[in-house]
């Protein structure tokens, strides 16, 4: 077996002196001033670098692929300069192999097998293309470039040069199971059906919350302009936001309710449309107007147009029943939710996600956040549907969002009938460990901390001390236990036809 491996050994030294020797043999020429240069660039990795950074001001598909491309190359050069280094020794190239004007000075001391420019370069464009396939190829003759430089300046053997290349490419392949290519969201569908027509806002009495997210001294004025017909509702601070609207719906004349406000509020409003049998026209008034922005109603020029032609859609509501107070002594309270509730540090991590995306994008916003927000939290013991878990987050979505993995963005049917159900546990040993890991590798959707379901009902219960919930982005202290139902295609929105 060893005289074997030594002739193998023998071989392949046999094989890079005689490639070398080619090479050594080329006439020399301005490339030779051009390979060094490349090969210098490459340096710790700084080409690849500079390329990442240009790469990742196009937000989506080409900053993902910019990220995995140095994911790919830091576990590249960490494999090859912390293990395969140390492991397989080796000589560099001899002065006497190369004319002295091409090799390179100082040449690195380290071990000469594997080639740690070689793993780099390959590693960072296979993990760019394994993203973004045009990206890849163009930088293909790049990495290829630098790969062959190596031999070219005498720093490596060739066959250095390929073991590093297999390095590399490994890596950008082991890295590329961390960051899952999300699969295409699928299409907004709607179940259309008609509402009364509003020329100029006639009929439609609109309540605005003046502690919602956009609202300005200037938009009540800006309302009664485009809608010049409606009655339009202000509500003051130190009102009742929920009596203001119920009253507002109960107006003689109304035909249709909106509103401006955030979540919470479109919330409120909508829970009083149900109950009168009328449309609701949701207005952008919010800080992010998630029902707004999902009903296609994200402008005042959309709202406009939808309500003026009365084109409206059916939508699902969740209804979320709520028990706080003492255990002996419990008061119940019954709330509209139209988007999401969630019990444990996800409120936090949707703030800070928010803040970072303008910067780095969604995806990668959602990463760092999750990150932050982990790394510092404790987890809540709840009882959900009879289980006892340790809970990073409980999230609950009125409807399936997309992705599905720990940062849902995007809502594209409103009457599915479903609850989106998420949960990530700390119940496994080692929990902040995996869940630092998964966030890390991007692995959170697939790891065993993560369960994903879909349910028509779902009950949880403080495990010890009540629980703080966020419905809608409206946060309630003191519960024991809530429940959440649907009520199918209870809600008539105006939403504008394609």
């Amino acid at each position: 077996m060893q005289s074997k491996w030594r002739q193998g050994h023998r071989w392949i030294s046999r094989t890079d002196k005689y490639l070398v020797r080619h090479v050594s043999r080329l006439p020399g020429g301005n490339y030779d001033a051009f390979f060094r240069r490349l090969s210098a660039a490459a340096n710790h990795g700084k080409l690849w670098m500079a390329a990442a950074a240009v790469i990742a001001t196009v937000p989506g598909r080409p900053r993902r692929a910019a990220v995995h491309g140095l994911i790919a190359q830091a576990v590249a050069s960490a494999v090859t300069n912390g293990i395969f280094k140390t492991l397989l020794p080796r000589a560099r190239p001899l002065p006497e192999h190369l004319p002295v004007f091409r090799f390179v000075h100082p040449q690195p001391k380290s071990s000469s097998m594997p080639s740690g420019h070689s793993a780099s370069a390959v590693a960072f464009a296979v993990g760019v293309g394994l993203v973004k396939p045009s990206l890849g190829a163009a930088l293909a003759p790049a990495a290829l470039g630098v790969a062959y430089s190596r031999v070219h300046t005498g720093a490596h053997w060739p066959s250095d040069v390929l073991f590093g290349s297999a390095i590399g490419a490994g890596a950008a392949l082991v890295t590329r199971r961390w960051w899952p290519v999300r699969p295409p969201f699928p299409a907004t569908t709607r179940s259309w059906t008609s509402a009364p027509e509003l020329p100029e806002g006639e009929g439609l009495s609109i309540v605005v919350n003046t502690l919602g997210g956009s609202f300005k001294e200037e938009t009540a004025d800006a309302l009664r302009q485009v809608f010049p017909k409606a009655y339009i509702r202000t509500v003051e601070p130190d009102e009742d936001l929920r009596a203001a609207i119920n009253e507002t719906a109960a107006r003689p004349g109304t035909r249709a309710l909106g509103v401006w406000g955030g979540d919470g509020t479109v919330g409120a409003a909508a829970a009083a449309a149900v109950d009168r049998s009328l449309a609701l026209l949701v207005l952008p008034g919010g800080t992010l107007n998630h029902f707004a922005r999902d009903a296609g109603t994200g402008s005042l020029k959309e709202a406009l147009t939808a309500a003026t032609r009365g084109e409206a859609a059916l939508a699902d509501v969740g209804m979320v029943t709520m028990e706080r107070g003492l255990a002996g002594k419990p008061e119940t309270a019954e709330v509209a939710m139209l988007n999401t509730s969630s019990v444990g540090l996800y409120p936090n991590l949707v703030r800070r996600r928010e803040h970072l995306q303008p910067a780095l994008g969604k995806p990668l916003a959602g990463v760092v956040a999750m990150f932050r927000t982990f790394a510092a939290g404790t987890p809540t013991t709840l009882t959900v549907d009879g289980k006892l878990h340790k809970v990073w987050i409980a999230y609950v979505g009125r409807g399936r969002y997309y992705p599905r993995d720990h940062a849902p963005l995007f809502r594209p049917v409103m009457d599915d009938g479903v609850l989106d159900v998420r949960m990530i546990t700390a119940d496994e040993s080692f929990a902040r460990l995996r869940l630092l890991w998964s966030v890390l590798t991007g692995t959170v959707a697939t790891s065993r901390i993560t369960h994903l379901t879909e349910a028509r009902g779902v009950r949880i219960e403080a495990g010890g001390s009540p629980m703080a919930l966020a419905v809608d982005g409206e946060a309630v202290a003191g519960v024991r236990s809530v429940e959440y139902s649907i009520r199918p295609r209870a809600l008539t929105y105006y939403s504008p036809r394609p």
